[in-house]
Parts: structure tokens; C-alpha cells; sequence
């Protein structure tokens, strides 16, 4: 079995290293490219690969390449992991839009925006060179905005599901409280990417006891301060919601601490540093503590599951994705793409049943999938108009004011990311 990782100079990689090589007899891979232009990177990352799969004993073949289309020649999945722009780029996503009081971040609101305009056309073209070398490759997709990207993916006709960490984070943190293992723990997962609630908590499978009442009752105050909202809310809400939903529940406490406080981009290109440092150390055999504090916990865990049950290995068969709607979530359209459990094999992956969806939640579901719509239209079409009504739509923005103002700044930042401006 061969896998491509495109992106795979990134410093993330280690962590889906170490998963490939634990996981071994889930996903039993005989092939790992990594595809990355930055040969500096790759390099570093590529090094450390090899020793990772050496000290835990795979006899899997790591190589490195700066070629895509020799990359993933004969892959049978392709997963993307891309930043176009770099931490730089990702800077100015959460920079720029506190000039106008909305938040700065780079997978939602003004910078999401620009992150998806950035990233949608480099994905596609990525995309058709797999389907052209290999129509038959499954497409993964980690990037950000993963929603808007699967949806393009989607939309062009490409085998591609997206993933996001959320889910399989909430997985062990509740099988953690309750004393289960990880694999018992079924999640009533509802809401697109970076969007989303757990409902329900079940055990043993969709048909499973919900534990949620139980979690909230006895572990309310540790759930919430890790989402830094208050207990009180969630005592209302009945349900967990993401920490992204922060930032619409507390916007402008967000926005305050954004303005008072190094950015997240700036701290993590830090990290980068010392992590490239660390990966350049021939005695380094093993992911250092400091990926930890990187981001993306469990994502090997996730992309193993994810890429073994679409290989026909013995991945889990209901996973959390970013899929087709098809009438899922019946007040969307049929081809948005939503992040919910959904049972997943050679096929792909079809989403179970989702009982009527609370209007607190769908109304703001709905609302963002329409400013993914537009969004979407405005990476593929480009234009000044597209962007402004783009930005109009989203909750996060809303005023035309904003909407005017954020406009002429994602497009002055990221000009030299797009072909039209």
C-alpha cells in the first residue's frame, strides 16, 4: 500500500509518522512519500520519518520528493496537509480583520476567507493531477478551511473526504471522564467543520446509552474551562459545543483578548523553529514533547482510521467526516458538506441518520454554509464583489461597513496569492 502525503515537509508530519508506525497493522503501508517544495523541510522532516519508522520496527519505504506528479504516482490515498502562504500568511489572517473589532483566525471569519481563497485553487490543481496519475486514489483532506476545501473537492467530482481532530479530541477526553476506552465512545456529532456540537455521547455504538447528561452533570466545569466557556452555558445548551463556537458565543471577548495578546501564528512559527532544530538531530528517533503544543492531537489516530477504512483494512467503520450533505441535515442543501458520523468503507462515506437538529444550532449551521457557498464561489471565480459578499454573509462580519473595509485588506494581503486581483 502507498500513501502520499502532499505537505509533507510540514512540521506536523511527525505526529502522522509516529501514527503510521504504531498503527501499522491498522493501515499496513509498504509506501510513504512526502511531497513538499520546501526542500529545507523536507530534508529535516524526511530524516526524522525514517528513524521514527526504524525505532519502531516498520519496514515501510519513507522517500521525499519535490515532485508531485512522481509523488503519487500509484498512491492509494493522497492526504493534504497544506498551509499556501505559511505561518506568515496565517499572521496576517489574524491580524489584520482586529483592525475592523472581528476576529482575527485563520480557519473562520475574515481570515478563514482568505485562507480559503488562497488555498481552494492550489487544492484543485493538486487534486487533478491525482486523478490524472491515479483516478482511483482516495483524497484526504486535512487543510484548512477543511469544509470549503472538501467542498471543492466534492463539487469537481474527486474521491475525497475531509478530517478534522475535533471529534476524535472530544473521543478521548470523554472516554477519559467516563472510564472507557476510546473505541466504545460514539459521538452524536451535528454541524460542519469547525462548527459544531456534541449532542450526544454514546456507548457501544449509534444505538448506545447517552452518557452526555452524566459528563455535563459531573464534569461540566473541566469540559467548560477547556473550551474557556462558562459552565452555565452548557448547562443550558445540554450539549458540548467545539471551541471554535468561542468565537461566535463570545466574539468580542475574543476580539479584546486577540488585540492584548501574542497571536497564535506567532507562536507556533516559534515552535517551528525549535521543532526544526529538534528534527535535525541524527539521534532523534522519536516525535519530541514540544509537537504536543504544536496542534492537531490524535490527528495520526484519525488519518489511520480514516485512510484504512477507505482501503478496505480494518479501520473504524463510523468515523466523523466532512461529507456530502444528501439530505443529512435536511434544512441544507444537498451538496453542502457536513461533519458528522457517518459510516465509512470502500465506498466512502455515507452519514447515518441525524434526528432533528435544534433551530439554535441550525439556524447558525445554515447561516455559515450559505457564507461557504459564497466563499467557495469567490476562490474559484475570484473578484472583488465575491469577496465583499462573501464576508457580508458571515455572522463574524455582517455589517457592510466591515464587509467594505475587509475586503480591500484580505485582498491587499494576499494579492500575490491570487490570480485575479
Amino acid at each position: 500500500m502507498k500513501l502520499a502525503v502532499v505537505g509533507g515537509g510540514s512540521t506536523y508530519t511527525p505526529e502522522l509518522i509516529d501514527g503510521f508506525a504504531r498503527l501499522r497493522d491498522t493501515l499496513p503501508i509498504s509506501e510513504l512519500v512526502l511531497v513538499d517544495p520546501a526542500a529545507d523541510r523536507l530534508e529535516l522532516v524526511g530524516g526524522l520519518a525514517r528513524r521514527i519508522f526504524a525505532k519502531q520496527g516498520h519496514g515501510g519505504r519513507i522517500t521525499t520528493t519535490a515532485d508531485l506528479d512522481a509523488g503519487v504516482e500509484g498512491a492509494d490515498a493522497v492526504l493534504l496537509q497544506l498551509r499556501i502562504g505559511g505561518q506568515e500568511a496565517r499572521l496576517q489572517d489574524e491580524t489584520w480583520p482586529l483592525e475592523c473589532g472581528c476576529v482575527g483566525q485563520e480557519t473562520t471569519g475574515a481570515g478563514g476567507l482568505a485562507k480559503a481563497l488562497r488555498t481552494v485553487p492550489v487544492v484543485l490543481d493538486i487534486a487533478e493531477r491525482v486523478r490524472r496519475a491515479n483516478p482511483d486514489a482516495w483524497i484526504i483532506d486535512f487543510t484548512n478551511p477543511v469544509g470549503i476545501v472538501t467542498r471543492a473537492l466534492l463539487t469537481a467530482g474527486h474521491k475525497a473526504v475531509g478530517l478534522c481532530n475535533v471529534a476524535i479530541g472530544f473521543q478521548r477526553k470523554f472516554a477519559k471522564l467516563l472510564d472507557v476506552t476510546p473505541s466504545e465512545v460514539h459521538l452524536d456529532h451535528i454541524g460542519l467543520n469547525h462548527l459544531t456540537w456534541e449532542t450526544g455521547v454514546r456507548i457501544g455504538g449509534p444505538d448506545g446509552e447517552d452518557r452526555l447528561p452524566e459528563l455535563i452533570a459531573a464534569h461540566g466545569e473541566a469540559i467548560a474551562g477547556d473550551l474557556r466557556l462558562p459552565r452555565a452555558l452548557l448547562d443550558r445548551l445540554g450539549t458540548v459545543p467545539s471551541y471554535y463556537l468561542r468565537y461566535f458565543y463570545a466574539h468580542d471577548e475574543v476580539v479584546e483578548e486577540l488585540r492584548t495578546k501574542p497571536s497564535r501564528a506567532a507562536e507556533v512559527a516559534e515552535m517551528e523553529r525549535q521543532l526544526l532544530t529538534m528534527y535535525g538531530d541524527p539521534s532523534l528517533d522519536t516525535k519530541p514533547e514540544l509537537l504536543a503544543k504544536r496542534g492537531g492531537a490524535y490527528y495520526s489516530e484519525a488519518a489511520v482510521d480514516l485512510a484504512a477504512a477507505l482501503l478496505g483494512g480494518a479501520g473504524s467503520p463510523y468515523q466523523v467526516v466532512n461529507t456530502t450533505n444528501n439530505g443529512t441535515l435536511p434544512f441544507l442543501p444537498d451538496d453542502a458538506v457536513v461533519e458528522v458520523q457517518a459510516a465509512v468503507g470502500a465506498k466512502g462515506a455515507a452519514p447515518l441518520p441525524v434526528p432533528r437538529v435544534d433551530p439554535l444550532y441550525a439556524g447558525l449551521i445554515a447561516n455559515v454554509t450559505a457564507y461557504e457557498d459564497l466563499a467557495l464561489d469567490a476562490a474559484l471565480r475570484g473578484g472583488r464583489e465575491r469577496v465583499f459578499r462573501a464576508l457580508l454573509a458571515h455572522p463574524l462580519v455582517g455589517q457592510y461597513t466591515y464587509a467594505e473595509q475587509l475586503t480591500d485588506k484580505l485582498i491587499a494581503h494576499n494579492r500575490e496569492h491570487l490570480a485575479w486581483a
